[in-house]
Order: structure tokens, then sequence, then C-alpha cells
């Protein structure tokens, strides 16, 4: 089997086994293409490659600028790759079984707090002389960013709702996420009313999806959405750079832990496949045990800067 033969083997494996999705195995091709140019330059192919060659090619990628968590995820791959050809025989070992993992960077997601993500909904708003355009416009804000923070959506999930995701007396929103998983979220009335006057408004369009975009036969882009997302959060008053559908997905997951939210609660709802993902969010409580610290530790000064350290 040749190195390209190989490469095709093993995406075609993570397609079919592990349901990855094409984004993932466009990734995955990409990361295995710049291994097999590393390896070249010592003289080696995939299939041939030493753990010394590979070592060289995590360190040209470290060598190159990018973030140790890049690295991290490349390396991820090339070790399911390897795992590949060591299971189908194609290799009798496996150079990349040592190879060291670099320290991901601890850093913290962006959110924004419950009175900005209050200001963003109340900004979703047309005046009363507004064009139908503009008026169907505010309709779409204020349903995509009801969803978004009520469930914790991404925005690949959101933008490709059908129209009947809330028909009835439906509270149950089902989604499915990454590799094809399918998972129920719970919507509040809000939510469901913000999506009910959508459909109401486009109730005359042809359109099987809840945001349809330009043509209605298509899904709105993530470039519409985010137009319409810059425009609201200058509306509200917020800087539009410190905007994205991951803030306020990642709004949805502070607010409910520093709410008291069980962690494996907030996995399911977010779709994670491993609650290792879901547990950077507990900065959240990190920061309400400080604050009980300083706030009643008869030391409160001293203690809370022993905090900071």
């Amino acid at each position: 089997m040749s190195g390209a033969g190989g490469v095709e083997f093993f995406l075609e494996m993570q397609a079919a086994e592990r349901a990855a999705a094409p984004n993932t195995l466009a990734a995955y091709q990409s990361d295995l293409e710049s291994c097999a140019q590393s390896l070249l330059r010592v003289g080696q192919t995939l299939q041939t490659a030493s753990a010394d060659g590979l070592r060289d090619w995590l360190a040209d990628l470290s060598a190159q600028g990018q973030s140790r968590r890049t690295v991290a995820r490349r390396l991820s791959c090339i070790r399911q790759f390897y795992l590949f050809l060591l299971r189908e025989g194609i290799r009798t070992d496996n150079p990349a079984e040592h190879l060291d993992s670099p320290q991901a960077e601890q850093s913290l997601p962006r959110f924004l707090s419950e009175s900005e993500v209050l200001a963003l909904l109340d900004a979703c708003v047309a005046p009363p002389d507004a064009s139908a355009a503009k008026k169907r416009r505010a309709l779409v804000a204020r349903a995509a960013l009801e969803l978004l923070y009520a469930s914790g959506l991404r925005i690949s999930e959101l933008l490709v709702l059908p129209r009947q995701a809330l028909a009835g007396e439906q509270r149950m929103l089902s989604v499915r996420g990454k590799g094809g998983r399918e998972r129920l979220v719970p919507l509040s009335e809000s939510a469901r009313q913000a999506v009910q006057a959508l459909v109401q408004a486009d109730r005359a369009l042809n359109s099987p999806y809840l945001f349809p975009g330009r043509e209605p036969t298509r899904a709105m882009t993530r470039q519409a959405f985010d137009r319409i997302l810059h425009d609201v959060g200058l509306k509200a008053g917020l800087d539009p750079a410190r905007l994205s559908p991951h803030v306020l997905r990642h709004s949805f997951a502070t607010h409910l832990l520093a709410h008291g939210a069980d962690l494996r609660a907030l996995q399911m709802l977010l779709g994670h496949a491993d609650i290792a993902t879901t547990q950077i969010y507990t900065h959240v409580q990190t920061e309400r045990l400080k604050q009980a610290v300083a706030q009643h530790h008869p030391l409160a000064t001293s203690q809370s800067d022993l905090c900071d350290d």
C-alpha cells in the first residue's frame, strides 16, 4: 500500500467508523500532508517514518510559530494514523508512540456578562417606521441570539435548523452535532416565542431552513450571520470585536455554571464527547471561590492576594 493509499484508507476509516465530519477529514489530510513534506526532507515517508523524523516535524511546527494547541491537535492525528497502520499490519511498530505532547495553553473562554447578553437581545428591535426588510432582520437577530444563548448551540448547528424545529408546543430542540451525534436541549419560553415570530413573518418563504439565506433553498451563511451580530452589537453599545457565536456559547455555559449547574449536565447540553472539554468552564467556580474567600475569610486581604498567585 502506497503512502498516499495509506492516507486514503485512514481517512475512509475515520469517515466510516467514527463518522468524522468533512471539516475534520480535511484537517487530518492537511496534517498528514504537512508531516509527509517534513519527512521528505530527511528521506523518509509516512510509511517509513522514524520517531526522530516525527520529532523534527513537531519542532518545525513550533518554529513556524504554531500554537501548542495546534501542534497537539496535529500530533493527535499522527498518533491515530500510526495506530491505524499498526492495526492494519502495514507497520510492525509505532514511531509516534513515545512522542511528547506539548502542554496546551490554558486560554480561558471569552464570554459576556449577563447584562451584556440582555443588552444584545434588547437591541434586536426595529423602529415602527422601518422597512419590511429591516423588521425581518430584527426578527432573525432576536431568534438566532435567543437560540444561541438559551441552548449553547454551535453556529453550524444553528444555521441548519429545519423550519419545523420548534413546531407546535415543543419544549425540547433536537440538534445534530459533531460526528452526527444527536442531543436534546431544552429551550426557554422567550426563545420559543422569538422563533415562532420569525416563522410567522417568513410564512410566505418556501424554505426548509429556519434561517434561510438570500436564496431560500439554502441556509444562511456564517458570514451573513456575522454581519447581523456586528450590527446588533453596535446598537447594544458593545464592541463587535468581542462578539461571535462562540462567545455566546461560552456565555451560555459560563452563566449556567455560575448559577449552580452540574458539569455533566453541561457536557450533555453542549454536546461535548469528552468532559475534559467542558472542564475549561470550571474557571467560573474558581472565581466564585476566590470571591467567597475575599468576602468571608477573617484574613480577607492577605488571603485574596494568595488566591491570585
